[in-house]
């Protein structure tokens, strides 16, 4: 395949693009701490948008969406589901096909398109796993978790193991104590203060998290040792073995047609839809006015609406609504293409309780990341924890 010089270029690009990111947090921060403060354009977002006392009951909230949000057809999600994999399949072949174009510039941008498009769809893949593993793929356990581990095997996650600890940070969602990732660490905690990576290293933060956890709650989701995992040994077993065969035919991948089609037409797009997991996880949980709170101030309710909906702009359907996250939080159930429908429904019914950000994703990282990595280290005693500019 004829990508040498071609990949050279594009992955310089790619780097240029990386330093920018860590100059802009840096460029950021110092604006940030020299402008007047102004409020975020989005709902409930404000100082007098911090969560009420007083909130309804699961039940209440429910009643106010329809009933068919609750119903996964397996025709619908099968059709999303091998939509997907079509379109990661012809997106492949078509930028082969282009790379045979003798123009190194044309054959560059070929290829910046093919990471950003690929990179996209294997981030729809993995919702299609998520969906899975929350049961709103369909309401066969057994087909929820084949398909979970085919497609998040073709991303190298374990899919199980994953599924269990996804499952404690619903459980558990904005719960100092308990939530599996981005919450603020106490003072004492072991591994508190260490240093963080401009932008948790986008990807290199999914897979440090994947194999080690966020500190300090430590998970590896590549072994059976953690107690998250036990009772499930069949369904972890097949998990990695999804991971081990995904691994074989990569490794014959490269055998066939090196390493450089390897980083090329796999590994970017792969690194991009982990850039895409740290993104949406740190963003749709962290906030100025979405509390932290101790396990004695916490409740499931108010831990589902710590969740903030965003916006994702023309990739925000293609990845399958996951920015409409408040009712995802709140009724992990609802399947993916009923999101949108139970979130306007929630809002009619519930709009003192809507948090929705319209701020530009890239540009709620930033400033976000810029307050996580000054504030998230608390005090040993602290009960309800807000983010401040």
């Amino acid at each position: 395949m004829v990508i040498g010089e071609s990949l050279k270029f594009a992955a310089s690009s790619w780097l240029f693009v990386r330093a920018l990111v860590k100059v802009a947090i840096g460029l950021y921060n110092d604006h940030e701490t020299k402008k007047p403060t102004v409020s975020l354009k989005g709902i409930g977002l404000d100082k007098d948008g911090k969560m009420p006392d007083e909130l309804p009951s699961i039940i209440d909230i429910k009643k106010a969406l329809p009933k068919r949000c609750f119903e996964p057809k397996i025709p619908t999600s099968m059709y999303y589901a091998l939509k997907d994999a079509v379109l990661i399949v012809i997106t492949y072949v078509v930028a082969v096909q282009l790379m045979q174009v003798q123009s190194t510039v044309f054959q560059a941008v070929t290829m910046l398109l093919y990471w950003a498009v690929q990179g996209t769809l294997f981030t729809a893949v993995f919702v299609i796993g998520h969906d899975c593993g929350h049961h709103s793929f369909s309401d066969s356990h057994l087909l929820n978790d084949v398909v979970g581990t085919v497609y998040h095997g073709f991303l190298l996650c374990p899919f199980y193991m994953w599924k269990l600890s996804h499952k404690r940070h619903h459980q558990f969602t904005n719960n100092l104590e308990k939530d599996e990732v981005f919450y603020p660490v106490r003072k004492s905690a072991a591994g508190a203060g260490g240093k963080t990576m401009p932008g948790f290293g986008l990807g290199v933060g999914w897979f440090g998290y994947l194999v080690q956890g966020y500190t300090p709650r430590n998970v590896c989701h590549f072994t059976l040792t953690s107690s998250l995992f036990n009772g499930h040994a069949f369904g972890c077993v097949a998990s990695l073995a999804s991971v081990a065969t995904m691994s074989c035919f990569l490794y014959s991948y490269i055998q066939m047609n090196g390493i450089l089609a390897f980083l090329g037409y796999y590994f970017v797009p792969l690194f991009i839809f982990a850039s895409y997991c740290v993104i949406i996880t740190f963003l749709h949980h962290t906030e100025m006015t979405v509390p932290w709170m101790a396990d004695e101030n916490w409740d499931f309710v108010r831990g589902q609406l710590c969740s903030i909906d965003r916006d994702y702009g023309i990739v925000h359907s293609m990845i399958h609504n996951i920015g409409t996250h408040q009712m995802h939080h709140m009724f992990p159930k609802v399947p993916h293409y009923r999101l949108e429908e139970a979130t306007t429904n929630f809002r009619k019914a519930y709009p003192h309780l809507v948090k929705s950000c319209t701020e530009p994703i890239v540009q709620s990282f930033l400033r976000m990341f810029c307050v996580y990595e000054k504030q998230c280290i608390i005090d040993d005693d602290c009960k309800l924890y807000y983010y401040t500019e």
